[in-house]
C-alpha cells in the first residue's frame, strides 16, 4: 500500500551498489529532502555511536575471561578522571595516573629480564568495541604467539586511555614491544570497531609514524583470522628488524602483497 510520501520518492541511480557497502549511498529523496526512513536510520546510527563512547566497560567480566585463559591482567587508569575529561583532554588519556605508574613499576623488578611484548587493552573511544572483540581476538591470538616462546608481560587493562598510554606501560614494565587493542572512534555504521597499534621500542614521546595499525577489527569488518595473520607478521618483522611504523610498511608490502600498516593520526588519540 502506497503512502503519501512513497508517491513522491525519487530513487537514486546508484541503488544497485548498496549491496556492496554499509555506507550511506543511494538514499533517494523526497522533494529536496531525505526520505523519512533513511533519516530515521541516520538518527539511530548516530545515537548508537554516541552510546558506544559512553558504554560502561564490564571490567570484571573481561578480567574473568582472561583469568579463565590463565592470563594475568593488571588494571590501570589514565590521568583523565572521568569520561568527560577524557573526551575534552586527549593529553590526559595518554598518560598513566600516579598510582597506576607505581603499580606497574613495582610489578616489574628492575633486575628482571625484559619482556618481549606487553598487550594493552584500552577502552578508547568505544568501550563497546573492546567488550565485543578484545577477549575473543586475544583468545585466538595468544596461543599462537606463545609458541614463539617470547616472554609476554601480564595483560594491562587501561581505562579512559588513548593509544600512547601503551608507551608508558611498556616503559614501566620493561617491554621491547607494545600492542594496544583500543576502541576506535565510532562510525555511523561501525560503533564496535577495534583497532590494534603495534610499536617497537616504545618510549615517552613515540610518534604515530612509529606505529603500525590494523583497523576496523570486528565481525562486520576485518575478521579475527585476517587481523591475527597480519599482526603476527608485523610482530615477527618488528622483532627481526628492530623497527616498526613507516619503516616497516614497505617490508610488509613486499612480504605479503598487501598494506598491513598505515601511519596516521591515531583514530583513538
Amino acid at each position: 500500500m502506497s503512502t503519501p510520501e512513497s508517491n513522491f520518492l525519487i530513487a537514486n541511480a546508484w541503488a544497485n551498489l548498496k549491496r556492496f557497502t554499509q555506507a550511506r549511498i543511494a538514499l533517494g529523496r523526497a522533494g529536496i529532502s531525505l526520505p523519512t526512513a533513511p533519516h530515521l536510520e541516520f538518527q539511530l546510527a548516530h545515537a548508537k555511536a554516541r552510546e558506544a563512547i559512553y558504554h560502561p566497560l564490564p571490567l570484571e567480566q573481561i578480567q574473568e575471561k582472561f583469568r579463565a585463559a590463565s592470563q594475568d591482567a593488571i588494571v590501570v587508569h589514565s590521568q583523565a578522571l572521568d569520561r568527560e575529561m577524557y573526551l575534552k583532554r586527549p593529553d590526559l588519556g595518554r598518560r598513566l595516573d600516579e598510582q597506576s605508574a607505581l603499580r606497574l613499576v613495582e610489578y616489574c623488578a628492575p633486575a628482571e629480564k625484559p619482556y618481549d611484548v606487553v598487550f594493552v587493552v584500552a577502552d578508547g573511544l568505544s568501550p563497546l568495541a573492546i567488550e565485543k572483540n578484545a577477549n575473543a581476538f586475544l583468545g585466538e591470538f595468544l596461543p599462537e604467539i606463545l609458541q614463539l616462546q617470547w616472554r609476554i608481560a601480564p595483560i594491562v587493562l587501561a581505562l579512559n586511555a588513548r593509544v600512547a598510554i601503551g608507551d608508558e606501560v611498556a616503559v614501566a614494565l620493561n617491554a621491547r614491544m607494545v600492542v594496544v587493542l583500543i576502541g576506535e572512534r565510532p562510525g555511523l555504521s561501525s560503533p564496535d570497531s577495534m583497532g590494534v597499534y603495534m610499536t617497537w621500542a616504545p618510549r615517552h614521546g613515540s610518534m604515530d609514524s612509529e606505529r603500525n595499525c590494523l583497523s576496523n577489527i570486528r565481525h562486520a569488518g576485518m575478521s579475527y583470522a585476517v587481523a591475527k595473520q597480519k599482526l603476527m607478521y608485523l610482530m615477527k618483522e618488528a622483532c627481526r628488524r628492530s623497527l616498526s611504523g613507516v619503516a616497516l610498511k614497505e617490508g610488509a608490502l613486499h612480504g605479503v602483497g598487501v598494506n598491513l600498516s598505515r601511519p596516521s593520526k591515531s583514530l583513538s588519540g
